[in-house]
């Protein structure tokens, strides 16, 4: 299987399929590369080249102890783009993806880049502060980070089940496959980086990336979010970006890409070739 390994001795294990313009993937938090296969198989199709890593200590790159916050996490990225000598690059990240696919560029620069789509990501900040009025109190956060530490696979198994596809809500069927596979996935992972990555995708201020990106970004978040709530997300992104394309879907839930891929899929090429 391929692997880089970062300046800091970390495997990185990543999917790289196809040939065409790149389409670089990030995935949200626990989950691992295998969360785009959907979006992987569709653009593959389409003539693009597919790429898509797990996260430091997440699915099958290296459970290390440290290095689980956005600044790792962007390096990783960048270190993955030099290594494959990506150019002309489109960036979509999920979710925790989203926030790393924003530092990366913000951090590493926009030669390799030519867009980027945040896909209910967490950006602009996710925890409540005196500049956030309007977010997540700190004690949600906490209360995730307890019930990783000493209930993990239980914790897992709910949230999939519940908030993230919106299999609560009213009218909404489960899908057990879809359950199981966020549950594998999650538990590939090590419980440290699943850990400190909480305060990662929770803590981090991304004000000041977005304000740096002048590529085209594309700002795609359901409104039935339970997991980033879209009030306090998608609509400040766009509005901190200085080429930034608001679009809000109606009643979809966190997990969007995979329970309604192919919307998704088709606005995700039509934003990539326009």
């Amino acid at each position: 299987m391929p692997y880089i390994t970062t300046s800091d001795g970390t495997e990185i294990f990543y999917k790289d399929w196809g040939t065409g313009q790149p389409i670089v993937f990030s995935h949200g938090w626990p989950l691992s590369a295998d969360d785009w296969d959907t979006q992987l198989l569709f653009f593959l199709q389409h003539g693009y080249r597919v790429i898509a890593h797990d996260r430091r200590g997440h699915g099958r790159s290296a459970q290390v102890s440290d290095g689980h916050d956005m600044d790792h996490y962007a390096d990783d990225l960048a270190a993955l783009t030099a290594h494959l000598d990506l150019h002309d690059a489109i960036h979509v990240g999920h979710s925790t993806g989203g926030g790393e696919v924003a530092h990366y560029i913000a951090r590493h620069g926009e030669e390799r880049v030519a867009k980027a789509v945040l896909i209910s990501a967490v950006p602009p900040i996710m925890v409540q502060t005196e500049a956030n009025p309007g977010g997540l109190p700190k004690s949600v956060f906490d209360g995730l980070q307890e019930q990783t530490a000493t209930n993990r696979s239980a914790f897992y198994r709910d949230l999939a089940a519940t908030a993230f596809y919106g299999f609560n809500r009213d009218g909404v069927e489960p899908v057990e496959a879809i359950i199981q596979n966020w549950w594998r996935q999650g538990m590939m992972g090590s419980a440290k980086a699943h850990y400190d990555g909480i305060v990662a995708f929770s803590q981090t201020d991304f004000t000041e990336d977005l304000k740096k990106i002048t590529v085209p970004v594309l700002v795609m978040h359901g409104d039935d979010d339970q997991v980033v709530p879209y009030d306090d997300s998608a609509p400040l992104t766009a509005k901190l970006l200085q080429n930034g394309t608001l679009k809000t879907y109606p009643g979809f839930p966190h997990g969007m890409p995979t329970t309604q891929a192919a919307t998704i899929n088709a606005d995700l090429l039509a934003f990539i070739q326009s």
